[in-house]
């Protein structure tokens, strides 16, 4: 019983904050003792406005200090109600140029349109000779198996009603 409650306040002592979370607010961390709040940015808040009506409509525009630009309008125009959403957003990535998003988001899903995201080749897309080969090796051995199927399954059947002599 004593171990036991030895474990229970070793264990609060180690789960306790080393220090309390500044006023200002700071990205989340994995774990607070890991942090240092006195290396981390603060990123103002540049534009932060909000739009929302009675009737469901509503839109938004955020822009903050460090280039993001978020905005976003939508109302129940949707198929039984349902909200009708579009936008943007933007931001800087790594290597300084600006990324740009626009989306749809109604009865047929979330449809994004950026010059950064992948695009599928186009088909019909050349297919190599090597797989080409492959696919007509399969459809032999297929048809080889169906074949020594059928030839087993008549030999059964002929064993099976042989007419005596």
């Amino acid at each position: 019983m004593k171990f036991l409650i030895i474990a229970v306040w070793v264990s609060v002592a180690v789960a306790a904050p080393e220090h309390f979370l500044p006023e200002t607010y700071g990205a989340p961390a994995s774990s607070f003792r890991a942090v240092s709040f006195d290396s981390e940015e603060v990123v103002p808040i540049l534009r932060d406005e909000r739009v929302q009506d009675e009737n469901g409509r509503y839109s938004f525009d955020v822009e903050t200090g460090n280039g993001i630009i978020f905005s976003q309008s939508g109302s129940p125009d949707g198929p039984d109600g349902a909200v009708v959403s579009s936008g943007k957003y933007s931001y800087p990535a790594a290597d300084g140029t600006q990324v740009e998003l626009k989306f749809v988001a109604d009865e047929n899903g979330f449809q994004p349109e950026s010059d950064r995201l992948p695009v599928a080749p186009t088909f019909p897309h050349p297919i190599p000779q090597f797989v080409l080969d492959q696919i007509a090796k399969a459809a032999e051995e297929d048809a080889a198996l169906a074949a020594a199927e059928v030839r087993a399954s008549a030999s059964s059947l002929s064993d099976r009603y042989a007419v005596p002599q």
